[in-house]
């Protein structure tokens, strides 16, 4: 009995490694209490990534709890990000990284994100080099910070960050997702028109390129970013 116990435990902690979430917006460089601003996910406890797409936990990763957190006031042109907690605490495996954004028609505390209403603005993808090697920009990072567009226009979002692990996704459903949602009010906005627009789930199938994908053997001569392109275009 013991040493089944023992091999339980060791499971688990096997099982954990590596695995992460993000529980604090990074605002300028500073970092919120934990689930301040991000709804809590439920992976919470466990760290456990998301593998099936077409979950309706693709969203927000957030169907099993109802946190209520609060709303960032940030302006538009301001750094903001996602710290990671984990074991490590960094996005530990080899992957890539999509950050997207909603706009709430009124109080975005109550906005669940559903249909084609999310649009990238930021992504860190893999380096390739035609076959010779393949790196991770994102591998190892303790956080994820970009700038919100000065054009984007002023009101409530949800800004959603999706760390893609590929590390296993050789096989189908094999990709790990590590997701969060942040609830920001973008104040001193522009004009922009943000798109293309997309639905999370709906965005992938996954079968694209840049997840189903052996990142070993033979190395990948390129790497398709999943998601559309960002926006503003750079």
């Amino acid at each position: 009995m013991i040493y089944a116990y023992a091999a339980l435990l060791i499971g688990f902690a096997c099982q954990v490694v590596g695995h992460y979430t993000f529980p604090n917006l990074l605002i300028n460089g500073s970092p919120s209490s934990n689930w301040q601003y991000t709804r809590e996910t439920d992976n919470y406890s466990d760290l456990g990534p998301l593998e099936d797409v077409t979950s309706p936990e693709m969203t927000c990763y957030n169907t099993g709890v109802k946190s209520s957190p609060g709303v960032a006031t940030v302006a538009a042109g301001s750094k903001i990000g996602f710290q990671a907690y984990g074991n490590p605490s960094s996005l530990y495996h080899p992957g890539v990284v999509n950050v997207y954004m909603a706009k709430a028609p009124s109080d975005v505390t109550t906005f669940t994100g559903s249909g084609n209403v999310w649009f990238k603005v930021y992504e860190i993808t893999a380096v390739t080099n035609g076959g010779q090697s393949i790196t991770w920009p994102a591998q190892n990072l303790p956080s994820v910070s970009f700038t919100i567009p000065k054009q984007l226009p002023s009101g409530q979002y949800l800004v959603r960050m999706e760390a893609i692990a590929l590390h296993s996704a050789s096989y189908y459903g094999g990709a790990q997702f590590y997701i969060a949602c942040a609830q920001i009010n973008v104040t001193g906005g522009g004009s922009g028109t943000p798109g293309p627009l997309v639905a999370i789930p709906g965005v992938y199938t996954g079968n694209e390129p840049g997840i189903l994908i052996d990142i070993y053997y033979p190395i990948p001569a390129n790497y398709t970013q999943p998601g559309p392109p960002v926006w503003p275009a750079s």
